[in-house]
């Protein structure tokens, strides 16, 4: 069992009941995580690995680390189709990790519904069954600093 961290429009969130952070056993957290988790200035490439989130320093498998590309490419490029292509592809190499160990596979749809946002649906088919995790982001190109 995982805390269950859900997306929301400020970001992660955690829930409480009863006083108790709420757990569940899906892969929505892992899902997240892998998407929006690390450092945003962090590009997941050899030349911002100084960048990434700290807490990656002591995890000795690559695949467990959280370098999000498609966090810092939604952050870093203007909303555009081809662009939207992008961040589809950067969120599938995201969650590669999650096809090779876990999923039978994972799939990645991106699609803008309004402006300044992305709506990014993942599949994760294990077996029989299918989850699906819809993410509806603020795509907002920070300024160069």
């Amino acid at each position: 069992m995982d805390v269950h961290l859900f997306h929301t429009a400020d970001g992660g969130d955690i829930q409480f009941t009863n006083g108790l952070i709420e757990l569940q056993d899906g892969l929505e957290t892992a899902v997240y995580l892998s998407l929006f988790g690390g450092n945003s200035d962090d590009a997941g490439t050899e030349a911002t690995k100084a960048k990434q989130w700290r807490g990656n320093l002591s995890e000795p498998v690559a695949e467990r680390r959280y370098r999000s590309e498609t966090q810092h490419l939604l952050q870093s490029l203007p909303i555009t189709s081809a662009n939207r292509r992008r961040v589809e592809q950067s969120a599938e190499r995201d969650l590669a990790w999650l096809a090779k160990d876990v999923a039978d596979s994972v799939t990645v749809t991106a699609t803008i519904p309004a402006r300044n946002t992305i709506n990014l649906s993942v599949a994760v088919a294990v077996g029989d069954n299918e989850f699906t995790y819809p993410f509806l982001v603020s795509w907002q190109q920070r300024a160069a600093a």
